[in-house]
């Protein structure tokens, strides 16, 4: 770690004629390439994920450069509660933490009184996003939890989802943000209706992942071709949509490009992915893969930079939660987002790593020459720039909420 420090310090320090003056003639020739604002392929994009430790600091140097001249100085975030409808779900990723199977006494669903508070604490705190996260259609693999959303009055999870958005945007001023899991072009419509946007990570554009032996093995929704359909048809209907993909579950350098490839085709079609969250794999107890490695920083940093130079003018996020020991150096690797921070709730996808304090983040990025800035669930230049991408329902109260800029 030390030396990628002394690396990423040296990516800082340099001026640009002496980043490339030091950089291999192939990596040269891309970054060039990329400067010029010239559309980088996939075969150049896995040169620079193959890149050594020295040719490290033109790589982010020049993604620095690039995030500057699209994004500006900003760093957004999002002030937001996290509301864990269900711990309930039809996949069984190695990795979760988070899924309870219906035997455990913790397992179930939020009940509308305990969704309501927890939203009406974020309010009084300041937040504009309800974050809701819950197991994927837990009701289609357990009759447990299918009698358990009878109790409640309803058949599927995404009725009931979609009961527990209106009552928060009946009952607060906070705007619903959904990660349901695969959904099918009817419940997409469905739910656009109470929130102002969607998401649904890719992970991985490999099937080899969900192969025996694989960290997808037992979860059918992980199927790439099943989220890629949910992503596509998220853009046919201007859902404002963050996806992303998790480094250090197995894959190769040559599929964080290919799932890179992927959205930033979509994107192209569709122009509706407002995101795309690069999230370091954490080991947790208990599950079969706590054994696992971490993704090193090395890895994280050249990820994030090589995503920014192919992705050109998309936004690039890391979750600070999950990069606490990284935060004073990921400012320059071409980020220009920190996603939702909650100031109330756990990150229950992730319990163990607790949220950094908005005022620390504000230091941090501050400290790097940057500036913080807060954001809706629904990004700037979607408000501004791409309001048929906001539901009818909910232009009033998203565009009371916002300066000029959105």
């Amino acid at each position: 770690m030390d030396k990628i420090m002394h690396v990423l310090k040296q990516s800082v320090n340099l001026n640009l004629s002496e980043a490339l003056k030091n950089a291999n003639s192939d990596i040269k020739e891309i970054l060039l390439k990329a400067l010029n604002n010239e559309k980088i392929s996939v075969k150049e994009a896995y040169i620079l994920m193959e890149a050594t430790i020295e040719d490290l600091p033109s790589i982010l140097l020049v993604a620095n450069l690039l995030k500057n001249r699209f994004k500006g100085k900003k760093i957004s975030f999002s002030k937001k509660v996290f509301i864990p409808l269900t711990n309930l779900c039809r996949n069984a990723c190695k990795y979760c933490g988070f899924r309870k199977n219906p035997s455990d006494p913790n397992s179930g669903f939020l009940s509308p009184n305990q969704v309501l508070e927890i939203a009406k604490q974020g309010e009084k705190a300041g937040c504009n996003e309800a974050l809701f996260t819950l197991g994927e259609k837990p009701e289609e693999k357990y009759s447990e939890a299918k009698n358990k959303l009878k109790k409640l009055g309803y058949s599927t999870t995404i009725e009931y989802l979609w009961e527990m958005c209106k009552l928060v945007l009946e009952k607060t001023g906070l705007l619903p943000h959904t990660n349901p899991g695969i959904l099918t072009m009817d419940e997409l419509k469905f739910l656009r209706e109470v929130n102002v946007s969607m998401g649904l990570m890719l992970e991985n554009v490999s099937e080899r992942l969900c192969w025996k032996g694989g960290p997808h093995e037992f979860s059918p929704g992980k199927n790439p071709k099943l989220r890629l359909k949910t992503i596509m048809d998220a853009g046919k209907l201007k859902i404002a949509f963050t996806t992303g993909i998790l480094l250090g579950i197995g894959e190769t350098e040559k599929e964080i490009i290919d799932s890179l490839d992927i959205l930033r085709k979509i994107h192209e079609n569709y122009r509706h992915i407002q995101e795309i969250i690069i999230q370091p794999f954490k080991a947790k107890k208990g599950t079969l893969m706590e054994n696992h490695p971490e993704p090193s920083l090395k890895k994280l940093l050249q990820t994030i930079a090589v995503a920014r130079i192919f992705l050109g003018r998309m936004n690039l996020q890391v979750p600070p939660n999950l990069t606490k020991q990284y935060l004073e150096v990921l400012p320059y690797s071409g980020i220009n987002d920190w996603g939702g921070v909650s100031p109330v709730t756990l990150d229950y996808i992730n319990p163990e790593e607790s949220w950094p304090k908005i005022v620390e983040l504000k230091n941090v990025t501050e400290n790097c020459g940057f500036i913080l800035k807060e954001r809706l669930p629904i990004y700037p230049e979607y408000v501004s720039q791409k309001p048929e991408f906001i539901p009818e329902s909910l232009k009033n109260l998203v565009f009371e909420k916002v300066d000029e800029e959105g």
